[in-house]
């Protein structure tokens, strides 16, 4: 029931920023969590950020604290990640998905019931 159409990556320097977008339609999202993941070639989808859709209680992964951040608009239904400062490690294929149950922010894929297509992200060195 819930569609999730990410947007906003492409090719960036090391250093750089890129803001990606994902826009959610199909239900309430009020008792939601919103998460970002990432996969790299070869390796497992990793968790990135989540957002809670109504509190906006937040969770990042430890490899992006201080340079990503994670926001939402409730208005347009769109959740948005902010990704500063990006390294060639950075490289992936970023997911929207949403945690339609309640209860703590989830850091596993298994714990969300809907994705996006996925947006890629590439930063060159």
């Amino acid at each position: 029931q819930v569609q999730l159409v990410e947007s906003g990556g492409g090719l960036v320097q090391a250093g750089g920023s890129l803001r990606l977008s994902c826009a959610a339609s199909g239900r309430t999202f009020s008792s939601y969590t919103m998460g970002w993941f990432r996969q790299a070639p070869g390796k497992e989808r990793e968790f990135v950020a989540a957002i809670r859709w109504s509190g906006s209680r937040t969770a990042y992964a430890d490899s992006v604290k201080g340079r990503f951040a994670i926001s939402k608009d409730n208005t347009k239904n769109t959740v948005y990640l902010q990704m500063n400062s990006l390294k060639p490690e950075d490289t992936a294929v970023y997911y929207c998905a949403a945690d339609t149950n309640s209860g703590w922010i989830k850091l596993v894929r298994d714990a969300y019931d809907y994705w996006g297509a996925g947006t890629q992200v590439t930063v060159s060195s």
